[in-house]
């Protein structure tokens, strides 16, 4: 009977244990770059100072908080080249890509800042254009990084740059993990070591 109520008080323990030494999940704020595939987004597998969109494309940037491309924001809004490029009308040398700049949610936002309304827009450029150059051509300012990684479209937002963030309060950096387990995981295996030991006892008392 003692060696059963071991068992058990280990199968209590254990799910503790294992939940100490799974991390946090974080993310991170940051514009995320997308190319439009028929009716689809598709997160794009280049950076927009080496893309390089063709004639009729349709390419979007979305602001928010994700852990990595595969759960990160789609841009919202119109998307499609005849609506946004109809009153531009096609020129030699040159060619028109329809961008949608998708701000973000407030939850997204950096704190004290306000992200601006969504937006579409028709850029005509040189047929040679990056897409970093299309989007220069319609929502100056941007803010770049030293690793030349887009900061701000429009100036939004002032500050800040890929930073990591908490999932708790998206607003709130991220600081290092501490060592050692969590007052609440004590807690929790004290109370699991109080039960066991009382059933042991009793377990005793009765022979």
């Amino acid at each position: 009977m003692i060696r059963r109520a071991t068992v058990l008080f280990l199968a209590a323990l254990l799910p503790l244990l294992a939940g100490a030494g799974q991390a946090q999940a974080v993310g991170y704020r940051y514009w995320s770059f997308w190319e439009r595939n028929g009716t689809a987004w598709t997160y794009a597998t280049q950076g927009p100072s080496l893309a390089r969109p063709a004639d009729g494309d349709v390419q979007g940037f979305r602001f928010s908080v994700s852990e990595n491309s595969a759960d990160a924001a789609k841009p919202r809004g119109t998307a499609d080249f005849d609506t946004i490029c109809v009153k531009t009308p096609a020129r030699d040398g040159e060619k028109r890509v329809a961008l949608v700049i998708d701000f973000g949610t407030p939850a997204d936002a950096p704190s004290g800042e306000t992200p601006p309304t969504g937006r579409t827009a028709c850029a005509q450029v040189p047929e040679d254009a990056t897409t970093a150059e299309v989007l220069a051509s319609v929502a100056k300012p941007l803010r770049y990084d030293a690793n030349a990684l887009l900061c701000a479209i429009a100036g939004y937002p002032e500050k800040g740059c890929g930073e990591q963030v908490t999932p708790e309060k998206n607003s709130t950096p991220t600081t290092s993990p501490k060592s050692g387990p969590s007052i609440g995981l004590i807690g929790g295996i004290a109370a699991v070591a109080l039960l066991a030991a009382a059933a042991i006892w009793q377990v005793r008392r009765r022979a």
